[in-house]
């Protein structure tokens, strides 16, 4: 090979002031020798390197010092041309860097996929060596190879090639790893009589001299002789990987795949199996109230199919998504043999009120809960306010209480008491009931100049159902019409027998404005207490009641609760209903915050998440969760209840429509400061009214009347009653706008009051027949044009036109209709008084005759009132 060995130019500027670049390309010719003589030129070009050695290796700062250094010595460039070259030599050694990291990033992956391979390999191995034992075992039982044949030693010799080299070349053809050197001379071309496995054995020459020869002295052709066998390495199978490459390792064989491995660890796990019976595994079964085909299969790990095959054999019809009962379920589980645990939505409550008995030692003495009680205007809360030296029933409406208020007095000897005041007017039955049943000791109120009235039987039946003591306190005797006997002789017709009888029912005789006789109601009051042994345990989780809630401006849900169990603190977590909160505030009946409540204690608690009712349970719980958990499991039940009772009344509503005709209705809308008051206004609007009209209310709330209440009203003509609240001022705005009339009130009888003659005026008018007059038929006409025309005789009363007729005939009604014509003699008249003569006729009906009586009467409206 021949080079041109000239020097190339430096890069300099030309005579023309044009930076170029000389000739770095130079040619030159390479003869290659082959066998058999054969040689070939061949053109080459040579590419001289254009780097510069440069002081400092790769880094860019040295890289800067030596194309200063340069610049200094080299005076025949330019400051551009020397910019030029230092953005191009900085410009190289950037590249050399990245080229290093990236070299760097391709070992480091390099490295990796040569582990990977080498974990394959370690596979592939493991498979080869099963092959070639597989082999080995084949090959052991294969025949010997025959001996070099006779004709083929002759061939050697006639060419003269010695037969050892034959058979030399024969026995590395069948060695499985025999290695042949290299030799001159064509590639060999593969025979069809030697072909050991995927070995190849090539001969010599061409195809023309692989065809039988004829020896040069004439004679029978003599066989080709065949080449010494060569192993040729079989094509490469599969791709040819980075790492396989670096790693060396031969990849021309290919390996099992894994999902071919994979397919026969699955052949193995199967013929596991069938050498016997795997054991039935026996799962406990969840099964909830309501469960489905598919989802009962899930949880047995059964197939659905196997499933409804069970359900069949139990005569049960249903498809995979198709719901079954617990009953039905649990005998599905029990026909697989699984254990079934049957669970229910209401386990959420199992546990929240804790039954555990409590200790001797725990209990503490606690102060009774007394609840005052009597009819309406009997003095109840005047007697209670004398208690507690306030003047809380100057601030009732009307003077009535319309709230259950629970306060806590405390004795001169230091004795507490708390006392509960319930409304006494028949629309509190409820609010009594809740307060009866909370209660330790009854207080009934009497007045001694009433005696016994409607609501006070109703409070002692209340009494009698929650099984609690009754302290009779006669009330009102400073008046001068007092009789405490007669209270007490009326009492024995309730089964209420006081000790001046013979019985124990205790009575005091006080009066609550003179404030005679207070000192020995509360003696009477803590002996029964005493009696009682009330006792609780105040280091426990809370228990209590609702007493009363409302919606408060700024405060949000605010309810009055009473302790009966453990101890409420600030900060606990609670649930009261279906609704729960955490206590961020608690309020004692003086308006004065407190940390704690202990039992028989009432406090108003502030962080309820919704308004509860009143007599809704409180109980603390453990965490946020469970108050979640079991406030929402309740308000599911309270909309599967009412959506129940709805339906229920559309049913009946339907069956009265198709029997007495539409029956209508009065949408009302009530709005209460208090949830005691709602129900109180509802259990009243819905007694009013009969089978013709009735009171629907719509919705019932706590809080003032805000826009909502408004769309609600207009949209069904309601009418919206406010008791004790009022409407903001965009509600105000609507109904004004929209025509929507808002009631507001603060009695319960004034609201009665107004819906009853509101129903009264929906109701149908009705008619009252009044009799006004007879007359005889003297004579019959027949007028042309117009028919029959009865003379008639007025025999009694009078006879108006347009008012209404019977005809009499023997005394029998045979028409009933109106009066058409009335005239006296050509001349019509408004009406012919007794004695007088006229002429009349009959709309409609001409079948009249002599003798007949004609009946007249007139049809008054009268309006009906409930």
């Amino acid at each position: 090979m021949t080079n041109d060995k000239d020097r190339k130019a430096p890069l300099s500027l030309s005579p023309k002031g044009k930076l170029e670049l000389k000739k770095s390309v130079e040619t030159g010719q390479v003869r290659q020798s082959f066998s058999h003589g054969r040689s070939k030129v061949v053109q080459v070009e040579v590419r001289k390197s254009k780097k510069r050695p440069l002081t400092g290796g790769g880094d860019p700062a040295a890289v800067r010092n030596a194309t200063q250094g340069a610049a200094m010595t080299d005076t025949g460039l330019t400051s551009t041309e020397m910019d030029v070259r230092r953005r191009v030599l900085e410009a190289e050694a950037r590249n050399q860097e990245e080229a290093r990291r990236l070299r760097a990033e391709e070992e480091v992956r390099a490295a990796k996929m040569a582990e990977e391979a080498r974990v394959r390999a370690e596979e592939e191995a493991k498979v080869r060596a099963e092959e070639e034992a597989r082999q080995a075992k084949e090959a052991a039982n294969a025949p010997v190879t025959a001996p070099v044949s006779a004709p083929l030693v002759e061939a050697s010799e006639a060419e003269g090639v010695e037969p050892e080299s034959i058979a030399n070349a024969v026995d590395a053809a069948e060695e499985p790893n025999a290695v042949t050197p290299p030799r001159s001379g064509p590639r060999p071309v593969p025979t069809d009589d030697a072909r050991p496995g995927p070995r190849r054995v090539v001969a010599d020459e061409d195809e023309e001299s692989r065809a039988k020869k004829v020896p040069r002295g004439g004679g029978a052709p003599v066989p080709a002789k065949p080449a010494p066998a060569k192993r040729v390495e079989p094509k490469r199978r599969g791709k040819l990987t980075i790492s396989a490459a670096l790693s060396g390792e031969d990849r021309s064989e290919r390996g099992r795949s894994v999902a071919a491995m994979r397919r026969a660890k699955q052949k193995e796990k199967r013929k596991a199996a069938d050498m016997g019976p795997a054991e039935r595994v026996v799962r406990e079964v969840t099964i909830p109230d309501v469960i489905n085909v598919q989802e009962l299969a899930n949880r047995m790990a059964e197939r659905g199919a196997n499933v409804i095959k069970v359900l069949m054999k139990l005569g049960v019809m249903a498809t995979i998504n198709q719901t079954i009962d617990t009953d039905t379920a649990e005998l599905v589980v029990a026909e697989f043999g699984h254990t079934a645990r049957r669970v229910s939505e209401s386990d959420v409550e199992l546990g929240l009120v804790d039954e555990t008995p409590e200790g001797v030692e725990t209990l503490v003495s606690r102060p009774p809960v007394v609840t005052v009680m009597g009819h309406v205007d009997h003095g109840k809360t005047s007697l209670l306010d004398a208690l507690r030296s306030t003047d809380v029933a100057a601030g009732e409406a009307g003077g009535i209480t319309q709230h259950i208020g629970a306060y806590q007095v405390t004795m001169e000897g230091g004795q507490k008491i708390t006392f509960i005041d319930t409304p006494g007017h028949a629309a509190f039955t409820a609010m009594r009931a809740r307060g009866a049943k909370v209660t330790d000791i009854v207080v009934l109120v009497v007045a001694a100049n009433d005696g016994i009235m409607p609501q006070t039987i109703e409070a002692i039946r209340h009494a009698r159902a929650a099984e609690v003591p009754v302290v009779v306190a006669i009330n009102k005797m400073d008046l001068p019409d007092a009789n405490p006997d007669k209270v007490r002789t009326d009492l024995l017709q309730h089964e209420l027998v006081v000790e001046q009888m013979g019985g124990e029912v205790l009575n005091i005789e006080v009066s609550a404005k003179k404030r005679i006789n207070l000192d020995k109601l509360e003696e009477a009051i803590l002996l029964q207490s005493e009696i009682l042994d009330l006792k609780a345990n105040p280091n426990r989780a809370c228990q209590g009641v609702v007493v009363e809630a409302r919606v408060e401006k700024g405060r949000g849900s605010v309810a009055t609760v009473l302790v009966q169990k453990g101890t409420v603190k600030v900060g606990d977590i609670f649930v009261a209903g279906s609704e729960w909160g955490r206590v961020r505030a608690l309020v004692d009946d003086r308006g004065e915050r407190v940390d704690s409540a202990g039992p028989s204690y009432p406090v108003e608690v502030l962080g309820f998440q919704g308004t509860p009712s009143a007599g809704d349970d409180f109980i603390v719980v453990e965490d946020e969760n469970r108050a979640r958990e079991v406030s929402e499991y309740r308000q599911r039940k309270d909309r599967e209840a009412q959506q129940v009772r709805t339906a229920r009344g559309t049913m009946e509503q339907m069956f009265e429509k198709i029997q007495a005709g539409e029956a209508r209705e009065l949408p009302v809308v009530v709005k209460a400061d208090v949830q005691g008051s709602v129900e109180a206004l509802v259990g009243t609007l819905e007694k009013l009214g009969n089978d013709d009209v009735k009171v629907r209310v719509l919705h019932a709330a706590v809080g003032g009347i805000n826009e909502s209440d408004i769309t609600l009203a207009k949209a069904s003509d309601a009418v919206i009653i406010g008791f004790n609240v009022r409407a903001n001022p965009q509600a105000r705005e609507m109904a004004r706008r929209d025509g929507i009339e808002i009631r507001y009130h603060s009695i319960i009888y004034a609201v009665a009051d107004e819906m009853k003659q509101m129903l009264s005026g929906m109701l149908e008018p009705t008619y009252k027949e009044t009799f006004i007059g007879y007359a005889q038929i003297r004579e019959v006409f027949n007028i042309t044009k117009v028919g029959k025309v009865a003379g008639c005789m007025v025999t009694e009363g009078i006879v108006k036109r347009g008012a209404r007729v019977r005809l009499l005939r023997d005394d029998v009604v045979v028409h009933e209709g109106s009066l058409g014509q009335l005239k006296r003699f050509k001349d019509d008249v408004r009406e012919v008084r007794e004695g007088y003569e006229c002429g009349m006729s009959f709309e409609n009906y001409n079948d009249i005759q002599s003798g007949d009586v004609i009946e007249c009467y007139e049809m008054e409206e009268v309006a009906t009132v409930l």
